[in-house]
């Protein structure tokens, strides 16, 4: 063999070798990420609320909310009635 093929062989040989090595790693890092984001999403559905729990947190907020908007048209009428109340009472009549 020529010396020349001897380093065409070697120049592919290093760069496959290179090109492996890398991806090795990298497939490495991706079944890390993988593993991590896994365990995360297991810690996420075990600690936080699920979607029918915040259904029911916000069904209970907006009676809440109602409650008050109820208790503010009431108080609404009462101050209407009693400046109606101490509209007539203050006025003279001409």
């Amino acid at each position: 063999m020529s010396e020349e093929l001897m380093r065409a062989i070697l120049f592919i040989a290093t760069v496959v070798g290179a090109v492996g090595a890398a991806y090795w790693r990298f497939s490495q890092a991706i079944a890390k990420v993988d593993k991590e984001l896994s365990e995360y999403k297991t810690h996420v559905a075990e600690t936080y609320s699920t979607k029918a729990g915040m259904q029911e947190q916000t069904t209970a907020i907006m009676r809440a909310i109602e409650g008050v908007a109820g208790r503010m048209d009431g108080l609404h009428e009462r101050l209407d009635r009693l400046y109606d109340q101490g509209g007539r009472r203050g006025r003279n009549p001409p």
